[in-house]
């Protein structure tokens, strides 16, 4: 039942942005943004510039929400217009390189001591990654996109999207076990 309720608020609250009753844009932007903004900083570690594509990301919404037919929930059509914008800007400020450096994946072997991390060092961490690494294994790791999807939003191949997602993998890998050897 709750469920339920939640998703006539929501209609609600969708009905009301249609109409440019800003209470019900501010109630939307306040259920959503936190998440959006975190969905933007993994792929863009630069705060800034995040919260301009976190505001750009809601224009789009309230100027599209007529377009909203509810085939998925409301988070995941708002994520799916963050995670576009987030990409379009990224692809305008500079191409993404996604050639291999070979050099720079010399693996760590894992040990069986198993290491924990704070998320925030996780996040630290990816921030340090290489552009097309960061980007692809955000979009394979937290997002849920297939290398088939990946492959379409960022017009590269397949294989391309999975070389990127083990280099970024690896490359982590390696930062957190030298975080583990910097602790001592």
């Amino acid at each position: 039942m709750l469920k339920a309720e939640r998703k006539d608020d929501d209609q609600i609250m969708i009905e009301q942005c249609i109409k440019g009753n800003s209470l019900a844009q501010k109630k939307l932007y306040d259920k959503y943004s936190q998440a959006m903004y975190h969905t933007i900083i993994r792929m863009l570690p630069f705060p800034n510039e995040a919260e301009d594509i976190l505001q750009d990301t809601f224009i789009k919404v309230f100027r599209k929400i007529e377009s909203y037919r509810g085939q998925a929930t409301l988070g995941a059509w708002i994520k799916k217009i963050c995670i576009n914008t987030t990409l379009k800007y990224l692809r305008k400020q500079s191409p993404i390189a996604y050639g291999i450096e070979e050099e720079n994946l010399n693996y760590v072997e894992s040990t069986k001591t198993e290491l924990r991390y704070s998320v925030n060092t996780i996040h630290e961490e990816i921030k340090k990654l290489p552009k097309g690494s960061r980007v692809v294994l955000n979009l394979y790791l937290f997002e849920g996109y297939t290398h088939k999807e990946i492959s379409a939003c960022l017009n590269i191949s397949e294989s391309t999207s999975k070389s990127q997602y083990q280099r970024g993998r690896i490359l982590l890998q390696n930062q957190l076990k030298s975080l583990q050897h910097e602790r001592g």
